[in-house]
This record gives structure tokens, C-alpha cells and sequence, in this order.
């Protein structure tokens, strides 16, 4: 197995640093200047790794999202119910090792500022957000099988105004620095859908 090379782990690097940041301020409000500080890379030398600010977001996302359907993926890898899979996703939005959804989650800080700013970062994103509702559809059909979620006529719809409630409930949260939205949300979610 060969080890990555400088320039991917500085990419990669920049990338991680560059996603706190954007957690923080916004994409709008990320300089280049400060994120290349905390990178730990020369200025100058961003657009080495980078054709642009927006490339740089749209790998920003990427990331994001795949490391997002990852950890979904190890969730719903469980040998549990669906019921019980589809509890511990939103039991970690509620709260992780990074803050709660209201957070952590890039969806919840960038859909309204990139949706007007960037067609390729507003398609990652919607793209993403599909994904996650697939994978809740899948849940709400396997909890229908296994007796531990109440079957829905039509999961596909169900889990996109779930996760839509969720995401809702993330930026009430956050706009009211208080768990209340999401431990509502989490209420709901298990009175209306399990068994």
C-alpha cells in the first residue's frame, strides 16, 4: 500500500480545515487568507490545489457528503432493526461528538447562502440530501418488514418530509441556541414511526 503523497494529505488538509471554517462563518465569509493559515500552507499557493474558490467548495462538499453517507451507511450496516437503525441516525443529529445537526451539518449552514450563489454547490448538496432520503426510504421499508417501524404508503415522500422536519428543526434550533427543536423532532419521529 503505497502512503499519499504531500500534496493530497495538503489537500486533503485544507479541506478539513476549510469545512470547520465554513461551519463557522459561512462560505461566503471564508477568506482565503485565513484558511490557508490554518491549513498550514503558504500563501499563494491555495490555486495550486484549487482552480477557484467555488472549485474548493464543490470538493468541500463532496467530501462532506460522502464522509455524511459513510457514517449513515455504518448506521444502517447494523444487525439491530430498522426501527432501531433509523433511531440511532437521529439520535446522533440530537448530539455527537461535534455539536448537534444544528452544528455540524453543512446542509443546515449553507442551503439558502450556496442555492443562489453556486449551481454546483447547490447540486452536490440537493444530490446529497437525496441520498440521505434514499437511504431513510430503504429503513422505512425494512422497518415495515420487520414489524418495528409503521408501514407508509409511499416511503419515498415520507423520508424526504422526515428528513425535511429534521432540517427544519436544525435551523430553529440554531437560530434559538436550543436542543428543544431537535429533541421535538426526535419525539415526533419515534411516536409516528415505530412500533
Amino acid at each position: 500500500m503505497t502512503s499519499p503523497k504531500k500534496s493530497e494529505l495538503t489537500r486533503s488538509r485544507i479541506l478539513s480545515e476549510g469545512r470547520a471554517l465554513v461551519l463557522a462563518s459561512g462560505f461566503g465569509g471564508l477568506g482565503l487568507t485565513d484558511l490557508l493559515s490554518a491549513s498550514g500552507v503558504p500563501k499563494g499557493s491555495f490555486y495550486y490545489y484549487f482552480a477557484s474558490k467555488e472549485a474548493f467548495g464543490c470538493e468541500m462538499l463532496d467530501d462532506y457528503v460522502a464522509d455524511y453517507l459513510a457514517a449513515l451507511d455504518t448506521i444502517i450496516a447494523r444487525p439491530v432493526s430498522a426501527a432501531e437503525r433509523m433511531d440511532s441516525f437521529f439520535s446522533a443529529a440530537l448530539d455527537g461528538e461535534a455539536g448537534s445537526m444544528a452544528d455540524r451539518c453543512l446542509v443546515v449552514k449553507l442551503a439558502a447562502e450556496i442555492a443562489d450563489l453556486s449551481e454546483d454547490m447547490r447540486r452536490i448538496l440537493d444530490q446529497g440530501v437525496s441520498a440521505v432520503c434514499e437511504r431513510l426510504a430503504a429503513l422505512l421499508r425494512a422497518g415495515a418488514g420487520d414489524g418495528s417501524i409503521v408501514p407508509q404508503a409511499d416511503p419515498g415522500a415520507t423520508a424526504a418530509l422526515l428528513y425535511s422536519q429534521w432540517l427544519g428543526a436544525a435551523i430553529i434550533a440554531k437560530l434559538s441556541h436550543s436542543a428543544g427543536p431537535l429533541e421535538q423532532a426526535h419525539a415526533d419521529t419515534r411516536a409516528r414511526f415505530f412500533t
